[in-house]
């Protein structure tokens, strides 16, 4: 697993990739099919701009690419909310791998198999609520 940090209008110091380092480390532990990080820092050096730090992320699984862009006050505050924002897209992006490999496992054999015990099961609930003698009631 690769992570790549780059900075526009920004110089990135070692504090910032010990921080960006540490928030994506947890993310990756979540899921080991991630390939590649690449995270751009930037700066929007315009006054009126309030939001002028952002953080964005490229990130690419084996299969998908996701790619979030968050903007807030302070760099640090970007990297959480990004962080926090990418951890759920893979979360949710694992889930559905699972859901699918779940549906596809499931083969012809497997399915006819279960099919049958619940046959068997239904069929031996039958023959026990019957009766051995019937009674007729003959009613006027």
């Amino acid at each position: 697993m690769e992570l790549t940090i780059n900075g526009k209008n920004i110089n990135i110091t070692d504090a910032l990739k010990d921080y960006v380092r540490e928030k994506f480390e947890k993310i990756i532990k979540h899921n080991g099919h991630i390939m590649n990080i690449k995270v751009i820092l930037s700066v929007t050096k315009n006054p009126s701009v309030k939001k002028n730090s952002t953080a964005e992320v490229n990130c690419f699984l084996s299969g998908s690419i996701i790619k979030i862009k968050e903007d807030a006050e302070t760099m640090y505050a970007a990297i959480d909310l990004l962080s926090d924002r990418l951890d759920r897209q893979v979360r949710e992006t694992k889930e559905k791998l699972i859901k699918k490999n779940k549906s596809s496992a499931e083969s012809i054999r497997t399915s006819s198999l279960e099919s049958e015990e619940i046959i068997e099961e239904e069929t031996s609930r039958e023959s026990e609520e019957i009766p051995e003698e019937v009674i007729k009631i003959e009613l006027e």
